[in-house]
């Protein structure tokens, strides 16, 4: 072993005496202007500078190398290091830069997107902005096929962001980072029955997108290179560094229905430090008013989910006389209200020609208010709760219409991240240190605590109401039910150098500190069965929870010729809560006909660390009844009742990752990438079907449960620059194609829930998991470039998704989303060098979802089917009695709210 290291020190050190040169130069674009930020890459390495604000640069290299210049929105360029001096002159290039250099997805040597060993996807800010979409998450959506994201159906705490995946893998395993730098998680579990139950993942909502230069999504496995999270992929924003333009830009919009009025106003803008620093500022400020879409609530439907009488109150005719007032049974579902404030810089400084500070820190403050199911006086009758008419009437029978309880989400989120870069004889090291945390505080309004304290309504002894008056009602109607956060801070040391021309390493390690609080709420909040639609947090259920974990990788990478390379990875990351995980990676590229044909492929094992969230979240409601204390809710895996019922502690998930692909480039202009992926994860941790133990004890947990194999087809072209007439055409095709998601062998299930002939992992689960996400997802966009007009159109295909929900759970029916195309046009007008108008009308057709109730054939199945009373109570079943016509109550796919326009101007400093 000495011997090897002995070896291992002699080679490193004699690259010492290898020749270097120092290069120095300007970049400016083809007015003469200086470009600042501009990304200058020695080939095949990671030493890299960025200019100045002069748009000057120095950089250290090895005799014989080539230097890579590149910008978004400027053709690459590529020089030999064969002069001291290399001055630049990039031109302007519409749409996307295929040629970027990509520094997602190595350890080593950065590569451009078109001959990277892996699949990368690099989104300009232009890409992002042109699609009209109000978030980052949406514009994603409209530009990559798979990526998904969905607003969910009940909202509650879901309405302050909503879940997305990529590849079917779920929020938990897409590692999101910022310049490089682990995001932090969300303190929000997501525990409704829709998709993403019992996922969490980084907020990506909350960043302004005129904060981003560009965005690299890599669509493969990438533990081996980032550690846990990265079982799907990773996807890396790349703040902007120009530090001597800026621009302000103000938006509005509203949907055909005439609701969800949108005001935003952005500023971003650069200036320097001193000689040799920048700074990169972005102001965001947005207000989404609340957009409705509720369904027309059926009668029948009502009376029988709601127990109406044949004769006194709630008869049928009663429940018709108020839907007649109020079709849609005054409920509100749609998107909430939300006003948001983002701030975000991004800066760094040139210590000397070898020392370079770096930093970004961004705190974003959002705020939703939302709706409960409104609740009807059919539903919530005064005939149980006298105390109701005075409460929410003026006393007598006759006002008392029911109510709506709102809920109001207050989040903060907030990360940063301090570093330096420094380069010494050919080698790169950067050492950071991140910090970030996401927190969420709840009210619910409009509400009050309905606890009955024997459990029997009759005898009018609730909680909060008067002794010697059960028609007064003494306490709150406005709770708070707690709230949740997560914090991190995150150390990173990596260090590279190119040891050969063809031969690179590198190595580092990263520490990480977690901390999950879950806030108690109230004692109002959550005594009895708590504040009706929201139960708060019951101190039981409440604390801090701590873990951390440290890992260490190394990499090599090996030109064996000009086109052939192969790379490798190893990681080993120890937890202090469940252990140690040593993963690693191996991919290759070969590169033919003159680069113009690019054949690569991946091979990996994978782990992702259960979250704290899923380790401890326990949510239990306790309620006065049958004789005793009933309880219901999720139980956490180390509490004692999840060791009574033989829950086992939660250990990671692993995974094996395959991928082969092929790309094409025969032209600067034309470029075509088509990718298979195999990802196979063992002990996938679920959060489970509710198991009833016994009448009144109805619990869910969180388990390794379950295997799954995922497969499928990605696609990326591109055609620019076409001649069309006086102006230039560009044409984009993606597409992603899921060739296969399936559980991987049986559901594990306990003991305890073999024992009363359950499962933990249901039909409704497994629908949710594997197939409520399309099928298919094509997006096909052209860009037409006219004098001082953009004309851009962009049709994305959702293929068909299907649910089980949890009403078809003993049922042979299945609820399937039809495919549908949505349609975004945009128009822009660059009216003079500074100011720019920009018309997007998203969905412009108005397509919205449609579903069909289908049989597998069997007889139960089809005797639902073919008797219409059967049929018409199971659609009711499905939309709670309309509400949720267009979705289901489960249910969710793609565009909710139909048809949306936004216009917004921009000046530039």
């Amino acid at each position: 072993m000495k011997k090897i290291a002995l070896l291992l020190f002699f080679l490193l050190n004699a690259t010492f005496m290898l020749a270097q040169k120092e290069i120095t130069g300007v970049v400016k674009d083809k007015t003469g202007a200086p470009l600042p930020g501009v990304n200058i890459v020695e080939k095949g390495t990671t030493n890299g500078v960025s200019t100045n604000m002069e748009g000057a640069y120095k950089l250290t290299v090895q005799e014989g190398a080539s230097i890579i210049f590149s910008y978004i929105g400027y053709t690459t360029v590529t020089r030999p290091a064969t002069s001291s001096i290399i001055n630049v002159d990039l031109s302007e290039e519409g749409g996307q830069n295929l040629d970027e250099v990509v520094v997602t997805g190595s350890r080593t040597a950065a590569r451009t997107n078109t001959t990277s060993a892996l699949p990368i996807d690099v989104l300009s800010a232009k890409d992002l902005t042109s699609t009209g979409q109000a978030s980052f998450d949406k514009a994603l959506q409209y530009r990559i096929p798979s990526f998904n994201t969905v607003n969910t159906p009940v909202n509650d705490a879901t309405s302050l962001l909503d879940p997305y995946e990529i590849r079917n893998m779920g929020p938990s395993r897409t590692l999101i980072l910022i310049n490089g730098k682990r995001k932090n998680l969300s303190a929000l579990v997501y525990v409704q029955t829709s998709p993403g139950r019992g996922e969490t993942g980084a907020d990506i909502s909350a960043i302004p997108t005129d904060a981003i230069e560009r965005v690299e999504i890599l669509r493969d496995g990438a533990s081996a290179q980032y550690g846990s999270d990265a079982i799907a992929g990773v996807m890396n924003i790349i703040l902007k560094k120009s530090n001597n333009a800026g621009s302000a830009t103000l938006r509005t919009g509203v949907t055909s229905e005439g609701d969800g009025e949108m005001f935003g106003l952005t500023i971003n803008n650069g200036t320097t430090v001193g000689d040799s620093g920048f700074v990169n500022y972005t102001l965001d400020f947005s207000k989404t008013e609340m957009s409705n879409r509720p369904g027309t609530v059926d009668a029948d439907g009502e009376f029988n989910y709601w127990g109406g009488t044949a004769a006194g109150v709630n008869t049928l005719t009663d429940i018709k006389n108020y839907l007649s007032k109020h079709p849609d049974a005054r409920n509100i579902n749609g998107a909430p209200e939300t006003a948001a404030a983002k701030f975000l810089i991004n800066g760094g400084k040139d210590i000397n020609d070898h020392t370079q500070l770096y930093y970004n820190a961004a705190y974003v403050y959002k705020k939703v208010n939302s709706f409960a199911n409104f609740r009807t006086p059919y539903w919530r009758t005064a005939n149980d709760y006298p105390y109701l008419p005075s409460l929410f009437g003026d006393g007598t029978l006759a006002s008392y219409q029911g109510y709506g309880p709102t809920f109001e989400g207050e989040l903060n989120d907030y990360n940063a991240t301090i570093g330096y870069k420094f380069e010494k004889d050919g080698w790169n090291a950067d050492a950071s240190f991140t910090t970030g945390g996401n927190q969420q505080n709840y009210t619910v309004s409009n509400s009050h605590n309905r606890s009955d304290i024997d459990g029997n309504p009759a005898t009018d002894d609730f909680i909060y109401a008067d002794p010697t008056n059960p028609t007064v009602y003494t306490g709150p109607i406005r709770f708070n039910p707690g709230g949740v956060g997560f914090t991190h801070y995150v150390g990173n040391i990596d260090i590279s150098k190119r040891i050969f021309d063809n031969f690179s390493i590198a190595f580092g390690s990263e520490f990480r500190t977690e901390t999950f609080e879950v806030r108690e709420g109230d004692e109002a909040s959550y005594i009895g069965v708590g504040a009706d639609s929201y139960q708060g947090t019951t101190p039981e259920n409440s604390g801090k929870f701590n873990r951390y974990n440290i890992g260490f990788y190394a990499s090599a990478s090996l030109d064996i010729t000009k086109d052939l390379l192969f790379e490798g990875t190893v990681r080993y990351e120890d937890y202090s809560d469940f252990g140690n995980k040593t993963v690693w990676k191996l991919s290759s590229r070969y590169k033919f006909l003159d680069d113009k044909v690019t054949l690569r492929g991946s091979v990996s094992t994978g782990f992702r660390a259960p979250t704290l969230h899923q380790i401890y979240t326990q949510k239990v409601q306790s309620s006065f009844g049958g004789g005793g204390i009933q309880l219901e809710g999720i139980i956490n895996n180390v509490s004692s009742a999840a060791r009574l019922r033989g829950v086992p502690n939660l250990k990671a998930e692993s995974s094996t990752n395959y991928t082969i692909g092929a790309g094409i480039k025969p032209n600067r202009n034309f470029s075509a990438t088509l990718d298979y992926y195999y990802i196979s994860v063992k002990d996938r941790i679920v959060l489970g079907d509710k198991i009833t133990y016994s009448p009144g004890n109805i619990q869910s947990f969180f388990t390794n449960a379950i295997d799954t194999k995922t497969s499928g087809l990605d696609l990326v072209a591109n055609y620019r620059n076409i001649d069309l007439g006086p102006g230039k055409l560009a044409i984009n095709l993606s597409g992603n194609y899921t060739i296969e998601n399936a559980l991987d062998g049986a559901v594990r299930n306990i003991a305890s829930v073999e024992a009363v002939g359950q499962s933990v992992f249901g039909k409704t689960s497994e629908a949710l998991l594997l197939t409520s996400r399309p099928e298919f997802k094509v997006i096909l966009g052209a860009d037409y470039e006219i004098s001082k007009f953009t004309f851009s159109l962009n049709n994305t295909v959702f293929g068909p998704a299907k649910f089980k929900n949890s009403d078809l759970y003993d049922k042979n029916l299945t609820v399937e989303f039809l495919t549908k195309m949505v349609t975004d046009l945009g128009i822009s007008y660059r009216a003079t060098d500074k100011i720019s108008l920009a018309l997007n009308i998203n969905n412009l057709f108005n397509v919205l979802p449609e579903w069909e109730l289908k049989s597998d054939g069997s007889a139960g199945a089809e005797a639902i089917m073919n008797n219409p009373t059967t049929l018409k109570n199971q659609i009711n079943d499905l939309t709670f009695n309309g509400r949720y016509s267009q979705m289901t109550y489960d249910g969710s796919h793609f565009s909710q709210l139909g048809t949306m326009m936004n216009l917004s101007l921009n000046y530039k400093f």
